[in-house]
């Protein structure tokens, strides 16, 4: 799966916010309170992993532009040239 360049950079920016609720969760969770600290490392992991399976109102604009475009162009095949 390629992310480009603003993928990536969305993905850094997400995990900037997640690894310390991770590391939060791990500690409290060795600490001994296991509800706690499991449910923080949850939501660093549903940091990182809701936005690649999530639409978000930033994909709309771009899932209607490829649905147009694929419309309003045809790709021709390679026998008819």
């Amino acid at each position: 799966m390629g992310l480009g360049i603003w993928g990536t950079i969305q993905l850094a920016a997400t995990l900037v916010f997640a690894i310390p609720v991770g590391i939060f969760g791990l500690n409290t969770l060795l600490a001994g309170q296991e509800l706690f600290g499991g449910g923080l490392l949850a939501v660093a992991v549903l940091m990182v992993v809701l936005p690649h399976y999530l639409t978000t109102p930033g994909d709309i604009p771009a899932t209607v532009a490829e649905k147009v475009v694929g419309k309003a162009v045809k790709v021709p095949d390679e026998e008819e040239s």
